[in-house]
Formats: C-alpha cells, sequence, structure tokens
C-alpha cells in the first residue's frame, strides 16, 4: 500500500506539475531541488504514473554510486509499500534486482552506459533521470552526451531530466536544451530546516593533504571535533572523511566514545550500508563516510555534521603515465551538500574543520572528471559510438586534447581502435566488459595463457584495489583475497565470476588452487618463469596480468628498493628512497608474505599502483608483483626497441648499440663506426646543452663576434645576428664543416670560432668587404698609434692616453659615420681621466681642469694650452725637444 502521508510530506510535489509539463513539451528539463524534498524518490514514481497520477511510464535513473542506488530503490519501495525487485529495482555491477513489473530501475552512470552501447535506442524506456548531476562524473557526462545524441538522432520523444541541488543550472540546460534554445528549469523549494555553522579549524598548523596521504594530525583534529560535538549537540553524527582509511584512523580514535561508530562506504558489505540507513534503535550512532553520503542518501536521525574539507578524486599525471585518486580540498558546493544532510529532518549543525577565511578560497564547484581524469575509457566508449574524436559530442566540458590523445595512444596500442580511431571489434568487446581498457586488454589477452578464472581473480584485484592490510604484493593480496572473508573478498569473489563469465567461462567460480578451466588456458604455459612450476605459481600469473594492464610500468631494479619503470619514471618501494620518505606511512605488508619487503629484492616488478607524492623525485609503489625480464618484454612488446644511440653525455660523444624496453636499457655495446650523422646531430646536441665555450675563443675571435654583433644591432641586415639563440639556429651553417669532423669534446676544442664565424658575413652580397670599414677592429690616432677599439658595451670605446690626440677636432666614427665613438682619455700612467663622445667640447670646456690635475703629477709630459692646435705624442717632452 502507498504510503500517502510520507509522499504528501515531500516538498518536491509542488514541482512535478511544471515538470511534467516540461517534459510533456520540449521533453528536457533542469529539476533543482534541495537535499531532502524527495527528488531522488518521488520524482521517478510520479515521472513513472506510480503514485496514480499521470501516464505509466518506464523510468530510468541513473546515480553515481552503487550505495546511492540501491538506496534509492530501497527508499522508492517502501514508499511504495513493496519490496525492492517488483515495481521499482535497482541494477548495478554485479547485482541486479529487478522483475517483468518494474516500472522504475535505479542503475549506475556506469551501468547506463553499457546499456547505451547495447541498445541505443534504450527500447522500453520513456523517460532517463540523471541524478546528482552536479558531481560532475565522467560516466554521468558521457551518458548524458549520449542520450542527447538519441534524442536528436534516434528517439526524440525520449525524455531526459537532470536533476541536482546545487548545480549549474544554466550549464545543464543550455546543454540539454540544443540548438531550440535552452531547457526549462524547474526548481522546488524544500522546507528548510536550519543549519548551524561552527569553525573548528586545527589550532595548530597540518600538512596539506597529497596523493593518498593525509596528516594523522588532522584525522586527530576531526575525532576531537567529533567528540566535541556528541557533548555539545543532540542526535547522531555524520562525518565526512575522504576514503577508507582516514575513515578506520578516526573510527581508532574514536575508541571508548559514547556512541555506536559505523563506517559507510563504497567498499561496505551492502548488509551494513543498509543498517545504517535503515536508521538507529535509540543508541546514538556516529556515521563516518565518504562522499559516498554527500547527495541521493538521507541517514536517519543525523542531526551534526562534522566535515574535515577533504575528497578523493581521480587525476592523470600524464608526463609521468600515472593515474589514481588523490586527495584535495572539497568544494564549496560539496560543502553545502554535505552541511544540509545535518537538516534533512530537524534543524541541525554543521562543524566544519577549517577556518571562515579558508572557505571563501575554495572552488565554487568540484573539478569535472573529464578535465583531470584519465580518458581512455571515455574515449573507448566515444569510439564505439561511433565518434572517436568526441567532437560531434554534447558536452558541458570538451576533453583536454592531450589527454584524449594519450588516450588514443593507448587504445591502438591494445588493439581496442584501428588507425582512424574507430572500435575494433575486439574493441567492443572491452567496452562491454564494463573495465577499463587496459584491464579488459589483461583479462582478454591473460586468459589463453593462465586461464580465464585466475585471469579473473587477478582482474578483479586490480579493478578495485584491495585494502591497505593486504599489503603492496599482488600475488600476496590474491591470496589473502581467497583465503579471508572479509567484506572485500565477498565482493573479490563476486566481480572474479563475474569476469570470468564475461572472458567466456560462464560457469566459473571463485576458488583457488589450479589453472582456469579454458582450453588456452590448460596448455600454454607462457607467463613469467616461461612454463613448468613458474607458470603456475601466483606471483607469475600475477605479474603477467599486472603487465598486460600496464606495460608501461614494469620495472627494472636500479638498488636499493629503487625501481625504473619503462615509462622513465622512477619508482620507490615501501621504505626505499625519495618516495617512501615523502609519504606519512606506505601499505602493511600481508601477514606471513613478506609485504614491501619482498617487492625491494626483485630484479623487476610489474607496478600496478603507483602515485607520487609532492616533492618526490619518484613514484611511491602501491601495489606490484614481482616478474622476470622475460614476462616484462612479452607483456611490454610494443615498447621493444632496438638500435644505434649517438648522443652527448657527461660532456662528450656516446655511440652505442643500444635494445630498450622503453626507458630500461636491456643491453649496449659500443659502436665502431657510429652514422656521421647521428654524429653530428649529438655534436650540435652538445652545443645547444653546454653553449660555446666548447669551442676555441681566442681574443681575435671574440672581438670578431663584438664587432658583428654591433653591426647588426646598429645597422641590422644583412649583417647577421650573433646572439647564442641565433647562432644556435644556424650552428649547421657556421660550424659546419668542423661538426662533421668531430667526436668528442677535444675536437670542438680545437675548432677555431673566429673563423667559423667569419662565415656568417655577407659574402654573396659584397658587404663583407666593408666590415673592417664599418667596424674596424683598430682606429689610427694623430700620434701614429693603431688602438684596439672595444666593442663589448653599448658604445664602442676608444681607450687611448690624453696626449695622443692633440690637434684631433672631432671623435672618431664607426659604422659608416653613424656612431661615435666613446673616447676614454687616459693620463700618462694609462688610467682614466675623462670620459668623452665629443672630442671637440672636451678640449674646449673639460680639458683645463684635467690639465690642472695632472700636469704636476707628470710633468715630464706635455700639457699645451691649447691642445687642438698641438703636436700629438706618444712620449714624453724630454724625448721630444731630443727628436
Amino acid at each position: 500500500m502507498i504510503r500517502r502521508d510520507a509522499l504528501d510530506q515531500l516538498p518536491v510535489r509542488t514541482a512535478l506539475p511544471a515538470l511534467r509539463a516540461a517534459l510533456d513539451g520540449p521533453g528536457t528539463a533542469v529539476l533543482c531541488a534541495p537535499p531532502g524534498t524527495g527528488k531522488t524518490t518521488l520524482v521517478p514514481l510520479d515521472l513513472a504514473g506510480l503514485t496514480g497520477e499521470g501516464p505509466v511510464r518506464r523510468v530510468l535513473v541513473a546515480e553515481p554510486r552503487r550505495i546511492a542506488a540501491r538506496a534509492a530503490a530501497r527508499r522508492m519501495a517502501w514508499l511504495l509499500g513493496e519490496r525492492v525487485g517488483e515495481q521499482v529495482g535497482f541494477t548495478v555491477r554485479g547485482e541486479r534486482r529487478a522483475g517483468p513489473r518494474t516500472a522504475v530501475e535505479v542503475v549506475t552512470t556506469g551501468v547506463l552506459l553499457q546499456r547505451l552501447q547495447r541498445d541505443p535506442e534504450l527500447a522500453g524506456v520513456d523517460v532517463v533521470v540523471l541524478d546528482e548531476c552536479h558531481e560532475r562524473h565522467l560516466d554521468a557526462d558521457t551518458s548524458a552526451a549520449f542520450l542527447l545524441d538519441v534524442r536528436e538522432t534516434l528517439r526524440p520523444e525520449l525524455r531526459l531530466v537532470a536533476a541536482s541541488a546545487t548545480t549549474d543550472a544554466e550549464g545543464w540546460a543550455r546543454l540539454l536544451g540544443g540548438p531550440e534554445g535552452a531547457a526549462p528549469v524547474v526548481e522546488a523549494s524544500g522546507v528548510s530546516h536550519p543549519v548551524g555553522v561552527v569553525w573548528a579549524p586545527p589550532e595548530r598548523p597540518v600538512r596539506p593533504a597529497h596523493g593518498m596521504r593525509v596528516d594523522p594530525a588532522l584525522l586527530a583534529h576531526v575525532a576531537a571535533v567529533v567528540r566535541r560535538a556528541l557533548r555539545e549537540q543532540t542526535g547522531d553524527v555524520l562525518c565526512f572523511l575522504p576514503g577508507v582509511g582516514e575513515i578506520g584512523r578516526v573510527a581508532g580514535e574514536l575508541a571508548g566514545a559514547d556512541a555506536e561508530v559505523l563506517q559507510v562506504h563504497g567498499r561496505a558489505p551492502a548488509e551494513v550500508q543498509d543498517a545504517v540507513l535503515a536508521g538507529g534503535s535509540g543508541v546514538r550512532r556516529v556515521v563516518l563516510a565518504t562522499s559516498v553520503a554527500e547527495s541521493s542518501l538521507t541517514v536517519p536521525g543525523v542531526r551534526v555534521v562534522v566535515d574535515s574539507g577533504l575528497a578523493r578524486v581521480p587525476r592523470t599525471d600524464h608526463a609521468r603515465g600515472l593515474s589514481a585518486l588523490t586527495t584535495v580540498r572539497a568544494s564549496r558546493a560539496a560543502g553545502r551538500q554535505r552541511a544540509g544532510r545535518a537538516g534533512r529532518e530537524a534543524p541541525g549543525v554543521v562543524y566544519r574543520c577549517w577556518s571562515e577565511g579558508e572557505d571563501g578560497r575554495l572552488p565554487a564547484f568540484p573539478d569535472p572528471e573529464i578535465k583531470v581524469a584519465d580518458l581512455t575509457a571515455f574515449a573507448l566508449q566515444s569510439a564505439c559510438w561511433g565518434d572517436p574524436a568526441a567532437g560531434g559530442l554534447a558536452l558541458l566540458d570538451a576533453p583536454p586534447a592531450g589527454a584524449l590523445a594519450a588516450a588514443r595512444e593507448v587504445l591502438t596500442a591494445i588493439g581496442a581502435v584501428d588507425g582512424a580511431g574507430r572500435a575494433t571489434g575486439r574493441g567492443v568487446r572491452m567496452a562491454r566488459i564494463g573495465l577499463h581498457p587496459r584491464l579488459a586488454r589483461a583479462l582478454l589477452d591473460g586468459a589463453p595463457e593462465v586461464g580465464v578464472r585466475r585471469a579473473a581473480e587477478v582482474v578483479a584485484l586490480l579493478s578495485e584495489e584491495p585494502p591497505r592490510a593486504y599489503g603492496d604484493d599482488l600475488a600476496a593480496a590474491w591470496r589473502t583475497a581467497r583465503r579471508g572473508g572479509d567484506a572485500y573478498g565477498a565482493r573479490w569473489r563476486q566481480e572474479a565470476r563475474r569476469l570470468a563469465s564475461a572472458a567466456g567461462e560462464p560457469s566459473a567460480g571463485s576458488g583457488a588452487g589450479g589453472r582456469g578451466g579454458s582450453a588456452a588456458g590448460a596448455g600454454s604455459g607462457r607467463t613469467g618463469g616461461g612454463g613448468g612450476a613458474a607458470a603456475d605459481s601466483d606471483d607469475a600469473v600475477a605479474g603477467l596480468l599486472a603487465a598486460l594492464a600496464f606495460p608501461e610500468r614494469v620495472a627494472r631494479a636500479r638498488g636499493a628498493g629503487s625501481f625504473l619503470m619503462a615509462s622513465g619514471t622512477g619508482a620507490d618501494v615501501a621504505g626505499a628512497g625519495t618516495g617512501a620518505q615523502a609519504g606519512w606511512g606506505h601499505r602493511a605488508g600481508s601477514a606471513g608474505d613478506g609485504g614491501g619487503s619482498r617487492l625491494r629484492d626483485a630484479g623487476w616488478l610489474a607496478v600496478a599502483v603507483a602515485d607520487r607524492p609532492v616533492a618526490a623525485v619518484s613514484a611511491r609503489v602501491r601495489l606490484a608483483a614481482v616478474i622476470d625480464e622475460e614476462t616484462a618484454c612479452a607483456a611490454a612488446r610494443a615498447l621493444h626497441s632496438s638500435g644505434e644511440e649517438v648522443r652527448w653525455s657527461d660532456g662528450d660523444v656516446v655511440a652505442r648499440s643500444v635494445t630498450r624496453l622503453g626507458a630500461i636499457e636491456l643491453a649496449a655495446r659500443p659502436l665502431s663506426a657510429p652514422d656521421p650523422g647521428l654524429l653530428r646531430e649529438a655534436v650540435v646536441s652538445g652545443l645547444r646543452r653546454e653553449g660555446f665555450g666548447l669551442l676555441r675563443w681566442s681574443a681575435a675571435a671574440t672581438s670578431l663576434r663584438q664587432r658583428m654583433a654591433f653591426l647588426y644591432r646598429e645597422l641590422g641586415a644583412p649583417w647577421p645576428d650573433v646572439s647564442d639563440a641565433a647562432l644556435l639556429e644556424r650552428v649547421e651553417e657556421w660550424v659546419g664543416v668542423e661538426l662533421g669532423r668531430a667526436r668528442r669534446r677535444a675536437d670542438l676544442a680545437r675548432v677555431d670560432a673566429g673563423q667559423a664565424l667569419g662565415r656568417l658575413l655577407p659574402w654573396a652580397s659584397g658587404d663583407a668587404a666593408r666590415f673592417d670599414e664599418l667596424a674596424p677592429e683598430r682606429i689610427e690616432v694623430p700620434s701614429g698609434s693603431r688602438v684596439r677599439v672595444d666593442y663589448g658595451g653599448e658604445q664602442p670605446v676608444l681607450a687611448v692616453k690624453l696626449q695622443e690626440l692633440f690637434g684631433l677636432q672631432e671623435s672618431p666614427r664607426v659604422a659608416g659615420g653613424r656612431v661615435p665613438v666613446l673616447v676614454h682619455l687616459l693620463s700618462p700612467a694609462g688610467r682614466p681621466a675623462a670620459v668623452t663622445a665629443d672630442l671637440a667640447s672636451f678640449w674646449r670646456d673639460g680639458y683645463r681642469s684635467v690639465r690642472a690635475e695632472l700636469r704636476g703629477r707628470y710633468p715630464k709630459h706635455p700639457w699645451p694650452e691649447d691642445p687642438s692646435a698641438a703636436e700629438p705624442t706618444r712620449h714624453t717632452s724630454a724625448r721630444l725637444k731630443r727628436g
């Protein structure tokens, strides 16, 4: 029996007429409704006609998380007075509860994508509701784009609703409306229970979160705030933390608290999640939750929220080929969602573990996943949809070109797309398995080698990273999962069965031992050790599967727990190198399996999970398997290369024949007769790296370069630019002959830079003949001396003894008379006495004071009263008389 009293209390009911009108009109709408209004529960029931109003329709509701999908279905079934699976059902990965009478089906966005790929028309579905679209998950954005394509090309009658409590309503309205104009925005005002804010920052600074690491001091502070909230407020407490590890840490800190401490996250057993969402039984509760509790869920009894202010999101380091979850500051929109949990049933309070000043600096909305996440799965979905470039998809944010190109490279390497980016048959099969394409490749290619069952078990471990207590050794974690009875083990067995079925073994179980039941697996023997006992070992199987999934992460030891991955990135096992030093702890080793220490001693690893802490040079290995070189080369065959390598290294040319696996050098031998072109390139590289100091620069060569630079600065073309950058651009032209003979640093040191530079003078135009005229190396002065001109400064300088210029009326000029030379007039001892660019003015005004100062100091030299009419000399007065 329908619970009318509960339905009538949901505030979103006032917005239903406008929503129905929008769907009956343009067919799309954006629904903005605050938390607790019934957006996730009443709206689908009403649109399906299950509340007694409107025509009966089949409604598909897409939620971003499994826990939200199950909870929404359960709540709607309760409102109808039914069990889940009758008129309301759900489907999540590995679990389906729906039947022929199901009118409202709640699915995850991942499941929706799979359905769209199999049945683009969504036959039988009348309305699709994309719930919590503000979270901007990649699957949700992709589903919206595909649905809009379906409406445009196949089923214009398909109705589409984007629903959220906090979102960019205008952006979604424009997207859903398309060229005909923005879709209607329907707003529902809820019963607003006030939520007070208590700012509760730590008393002392804590280290910012990075990677998967959160300062234990912050977690201790969050636990203290929870205890404070229990003392100061009534009702249950909901505490938001970024991940499972942090939840466990805070739960430990709350030992002995006067409340039942519960944990809600994506890995928690369904029965635990159900118990939390069903409400308490009189005992006060503290619910520690990840962001899964931000939306689509009401946790009964909660009056207080404690918000750590952190969230865990996917990030991709394209430069190092690392994709992992990372901890970030939650956005203001997420903060509002979290605070709203305290006011769903009555007035509440939110304790925010940061300052009010910090709050204004937080991002307004979370980063869309399409901007920051690995796009390999998105690229495969687009290719299977028939739009490899994703250029025709209606997306709020376009995928970054670099990330999309990197994703296509991966897909091409694993055979999922062809040279034009179109999905191959193999790629379509990968997409339908419901795994990341890398893991689908490992499953499909690994199953014939090790057996379907064993391949499915290892890939299931890789698809959802095992708990930290399982250790960082993939093979040991596999053994722990097989014998363990924890919640993760149960989910792992269920996923392994699903993957075995998808890979071609419908009846496969998840038991341990033996090779899987496929014929391909039974006969191959091509795993880590090359056959026999090694081929059956957990290490060999786990290593091969991890290497197939992440070939660029196969790594060879460099010593002391440090490794080099084929991608070129360094990697450290826990306790080794900068990666471990930069963290605040690491994965514990699995009991009896040696944990990280076993990986440290390996010669080769297949790294499945790694991240790079802030300021660390190397990545930190979080999950890996021991392999051998044969397995590494087989799995990363596309990265194998051999050839001549001639390069500049440590100040010299190194010429070798090298075999590599990506950045890992497998073998090398010296080359006796390297390719001349490669030698030339290496020498040029040395010049570019170390500069022209490698050449021989005599005083004459330096002077020549300064004179050429002067003419280029004053006259421009055809005189050449001889700056470092310009010379590097034309290095082949002016040092070309010598480069062809150079083999090492010593050869370059014999190259006369001045002779080489002379090749750049404009000989072809004939202007080079005027070089000494326009920029003379020396100028003859009245005494008959030929004095060198210094072109090293902004203006040419002629430094000459004052007496040698007697009788000279004007300062010398260069560059065809355009530029006066700056004359440094020297005393008889060669010290500066005066500086002038106007000699006539100096004789008239300045000379008198210089004469007065120096005549007594140098009485043996001539100091005539009229220097402009005096005889120039290099000698003393006595010598002049003798002459």
